[in-house]
């Protein structure tokens, strides 16, 4: 196997393997909820668990089945971010990008994982759920509190609603914003072959 590909592939890996640690260690060490939060830099930044039943900032599909279109969706593109790293490094990618796509398709499997087996594992299926695989609720615990409170009643649509104005998340989400952040702020460097080719 071509040493660029275990390379890679060896990062997603990585991620997974971290970010399955830090979520069995929060679960197995930590209560959920405010009771059980630590302090890591005094009121700004704490580990707080809680699980997250639906997408990223805690939104749910409507239907009963949601949450298991969601979780095969995620196999869907975990299978295609895959089939993409692996083509982008047999064409000679930029290697800054091929770390974040890794880095993004560590992520993805790692939240996939939760969504797919959380439910048997840690029984963390919301208690409607039609079955426990495919159902299973991610573990977050990284918490930025920027700001929390009650929105003025004044906000279109949204007046009056209490929220966080910084979501909890865990690693694989950390993996795939930082991921798609890099791609975001360096694709002059990292698309700069593709676009002389496609220009010449």
């Amino acid at each position: 196997m071509n040493n660029k590909i275990i390379k890679y592939f060896g990062i997603a890996i990585g991620v997974i393997i971290l970010d399955q640690v830090v979520k069995m260690l929060v679960h197995y060490n930590m209560d959920m909820g405010v009771s059980g939060q630590i302090k890591i830099l005094g009121e700004f930044f704490k580990l707080h668990y809680l699980t997250n039943p639906g997408m990223a900032f805690g939104m749910k599909f409507g239907s009963q089945y949601g949450k298991l279109f969601l979780t095969l969706f995620r196999l869907v593109a975990m299978v295609g971010i895959s089939y993409y790293l692996l083509n982008m490094i047999k064409r000679g990618a930029h290697p800054g990008l091929l770390v974040c796509i890794a880095m993004i398709l560590g992520g993805a499997i790692g939240n996939v994982v939760d969504s797919t087996f959380y439910g048997i594992w840690l029984d963390n299926a919301p208690y409607d759920a039609p079955t426990p695989w495919f159902n299973g609720q991610v573990v977050d615990m990284f918490y930025f509190d920027i700001w929390e409170g009650r929105l003025p009643d004044w906000i279109p649509g949204m007046g009056g609603r209490y929220m966080s104005l910084w979501p909890v998340f865990n690693v694989a989400d950390a993996s795939i914003f930082c991921g798609v952040f890099a791609i975001l702020i360096f694709q002059k460097k990292f698309f700069v072959e593709e676009v002389a080719e496609t220009t010449s």
